[in-house]
C-alpha cells in the first residue's frame, strides 16, 4: 500500500516520508477528524520487523514510546514539538506517536547548504537552550541533542524534537546494560563514563550542534564510531576559526568537565552577546563567563590542549593574543559586544595597568605579553626557587617549590579561614585558590595571591568550580616531589620550549574516579600538555601536547 493510501488507526492517511533514522520514521500525514497535517512518528528499529524481534526487545520499544510520549505531554513551549495523540495496540507491529507539523526543514537539511552565521547560530542556541531548561526543569535530559533532531520553523524558530532516548529522572533506565543511546559525535564524554541523568551533558551536546553550525564541519568525527569515541573522549577540539563572537559560549559548552560547564542563566545571557551584541546594555550585570574548558576545548592556535580554569588574568590575555580571534574578542573595555569577557577580567584580579583593554594588533607579536602585564613567566623548569636581586637580596623566583607552595597554601589559609579547598592553581608568579563559604553548601569564594605579596586576597564569589562541594586538605599532597614531576613533564610531555608552566590540583577529579588530583601543566605557541598525579605524587595518567 502506497503511503498515500496508508491509513493509521482508521484517522490518520500518510502522506509523505519526511525522514527516519535508527528509531524508526516520520511522516507527513492528515488528521482525517480534525481535518488538519500532523507529523506521525512509526517507532522501529531500522531494517527490522518489529514482528520479528525478541519479545522483550519489542516491550522495550514501546517503553520508550511512551516515554517519549509522556515526556513531551510534560512539556508546554515553543522549541519543543507538541504531541497529540499516541496509537498503539496489540494488533499494531509498532506504535505510532502523533505530534504537529512542523513547517519548515530539518537543522540537518539546512547545513547541507553551508554553516550559519555566529549572530543566526547563536539566536537558534537560545531556542534550543529554552527547549533544554524546560526540559530539565521537569526532570528531562534530551540525550540526543544533534542538528536531525532539530526542525526550523519557516520563521526560523528551532524545535527540540525526538524526545525518545529522554531520561526521566523517577523513569528506571530501559537502556540495556553496556549499550551506547544517543549519537556518537554528539554524545558527552562524561556518559562514555557511565554518567548518566546531568543536565550539563545536553549542554555539551548542545555546544557541539552549535560548532557544527558555525563551521560547517564536526570537530571530533572520525570514520568510524570507535574513533568518534576515543576522540570525543580524549581529543583535542580544533579552533573554531568562523565563530567570532560564538567562540567564548563554545569554549565555556565544551569544557570535558560538566560542572565547568555554564549555569542556564549564564549561557542565555552569553548567547544573547553573541547574536546581538548590542542587545545588553552596558549597565546590566553581566554574568562572569565559566572557566574555559577542561581538555581544551577550543584551543586557538598556539593554546595548550588543557584546561585553564584560572580565574587571573595574565595568562588569559597572551591567550587570546596568540589565538588569532578578532580584537573585538578581547578588548574587553571598548565595546558591550565583549561585555561577558570583561566581567572576567574585572571580576578576578586587581585591575592591570593599561593591560586589560589591549589587543594583539600589528606589531604585537604572538604570545606576547600585553603591556601592563607581569613578566614573571619564565621558561625554564621552574623547579629552582631561588635567586636574588640586584641588591643581593634572596627572593622567591617561582612559587613552583615545595616551599613557595607550601608559604602559599599557608597564605590561602590565613585568608580564608578554612583548611581546605576545592581547587587550587599556581603558576610560577601568582596563585589561586577556592575556598568552602561557611555555612553554604557548594559555595565558594576565590582567593588570590601574587608573588611577593605579604597576604591572600579575597577577589569575589568562585566561578571556576569543577568538584560540585568537593574540597581536599591541600596538605595532604606531597609536594615533596613536585620537582621531580616538573622534570618528568619535561621528558614526556613534548613541548620543547614551555612558555607557561602551571599546576591546579583539583578536590574532585572525574578521570581519577573523583579523587584529589595534581595537574601538572607545560604549554607553549603550538599547544601543550599535562600529567596527573595523586596525592602521593604517583603520576597516573600523561597525555603529551601531540595526543
Amino acid at each position: 500500500m502506497t503511503s498515500g493510501q496508508q491509513v493509521i488507526d482508521g484517522r490518520f492517511e500518510l502522506r509523505g516520508r519526511l525522514g527516519s533514522g535508527g528509531m524508526g520514521a516520520v511522516w507527513r500525514a492528515f488528521d482525517l477528524a480534525l481535518e488538519r497535517e500532523v507529523a506521525l512518528k512509526e517507532v522501529r528499529l531500522a531494517g527490522t520487523d518489529t514482528s520479528e524481534l525478541d519479545p522483550d526487545v519489542a516491550q522495550m520499544l514501546r517503553e520508550r514510546v511512551m516515554r517519549e510520549a509522556r515526556a513531551l505531554a510534560r512539556l508546554h513551549h515553543p522549541n519543543v514539538v507538541t504531541i497529540h495523540h499516541i496509537v498503539d495496540s496489540p494488533e499494531m507491529p509498532h506504535p505510532w506517536l502523533v505530534m504537529e507539523l512542523v513547517r519548515g526543514q530539518s537543522l540537518q537539511e539546512r547545513l547541507a547548504h553551508g554553516p550559519l552565521p555566529p549572530a543566526e547560530a547563536a539566536a537558534l542556541g537560545r531556542g534550543l537552550l529554552a527547549a533544554l531548561r524546560a526540559a530539565h526543569e521537569a526532570g528531562i535530559c534530551h540525550r540526543d541533542v544533534k542538528p536531525a533532531n532539530v526542525l526550523l520553523r519557516t520563521d526560523g524558530t528551532p524545535v527540540l524534537t525526538d524526545f525518545g532516548i529522554a531520561v526521566l529522572e523517577e523513569t528506571p533506565r530501559l537502556t540495556q546494560t553496556g549499550g551506547l543511546v544517543g549519537s556518537p559525535e554528539y554524545i558527552a564524554p562524561e556518559r562514555l563514563h557511565g554518567h548518566e541523568g546531568d543536565p550539563a551533558s545536553d549542554l555539551w551536546s548542545l555546544g557541539m550542534l552549535l560548532y557544527t553550525a558555525v563551521e560547517g564541519r564536526h570537530p571530533l568525527r572520525r570514520p568510524t564510531t570507535a574513533a568518534t569515541l576515543a576522540a570525543v573522549m580524549t581529543a583535542p577540539i580544533p579552533p573554531a576559526g568562523h565563530a567570532g563572537p560564538l567562540a567564548p559560549v563554545l569554549q565555556a559548552l565544551l569544557a570535558r568537565e560538566p560542572a565547568a560547564r555554564p549555569a542556564p542563566e549564564q549561557l542565555d545571557h552569553m548567547l544573547a552577546q553573541a547574536a546581538d551584541p548590542g542587545a545588553v546594555p552596558a549597565s546590566t550585570p553581566v554574568p562572569p563567563p565559566p572557566p574555559p574548558p577542561a581538555f581544551a576545548a577550543m584551543p586557538g592556535p598556539g593554546t595548550a590542549p588543557a584546561p585553564f580554569p584560572m580565574r587571573t588574568t595574565e595568562p588569559a590575555l597572551k591567550r587570546s593574543h596568540r589565538s588569532g580571534l578578532s580584537p573585538v574578542l578581547i578588548a574587553a573595555g571598548a565595546v558591550g559586544a565583549v561585555a561577558v569577557l570583561l566581567a572576567a577580567l574585572v571580576v578576578v584580579l586587581p585591575k592591570l595597568s593599561g593591560g586589560a583593554g589591549r589587543t594583539g594588533g600589528a606589531g604585537t607579536p604572538p604570545g606576547t605579553a600585553p603591556t601592563g602585564a607581569p613578566t614573571g613567566v619564565r621558561t625554564g623548569s621552574g623547579a629552582n626557587g631561588g635567586g636574588t636581586n640586584g641588591g643581593g637580596t634572596s627572593q622567591v623566583t617561582t612559587l613552583l617549590t615545595p616551599a613557595a607552595i607550601r608559604d602559599v597554601i599557608k597564605k590561602f589559609e590565613e585568608a580564608s579561614g578554612s583548611k581546605k579547598f576545592a581547587q587550587f592553581t599556581v603558576y610560577e608568579d601568582h596563585a589561586s585558590a577556592d575556598a568552602p563559604v561557611p555555612r553554604r553548601r557548594a559555595a565558594f569564594d576565590n582567593y588570590t595571591y601574587r608573588k611577593g605579596a605579604d597576604a591572600a586576597v579575597r577577589s569575589g564569589p568562585s566561578i571556576a568550580i569543577t568538584t560540585g562541594d568537593a574540597k581536599v586538605d591541600l596538605g595532604a599532597f606531597n609536594w615533596d616531589v613536585l620537582p621531580a614531576l616538573m622534570r618528568r613533564a619535561d621528558r614526556t610531555l613534548k613541548v620543547p620550549k614551555p612558555t607557561l608552566r602551571y599546576i591546579i590540583v583539583r578536590a574532585s577529579w572525574t578521570f581519577n574516579g573523583g579523587r584529589p588530583t595534581m595537574l601538572v601543566y607545560l604549554t607553549d605557541d603550538y599547544g601543550g600538555g599535562y600529567l596527573a598525579a595523586n596525592t602521593k605524587g604517583q603520576v597516573i595518567s600523561t597525555v603529551p601536547s601531540d595526543s
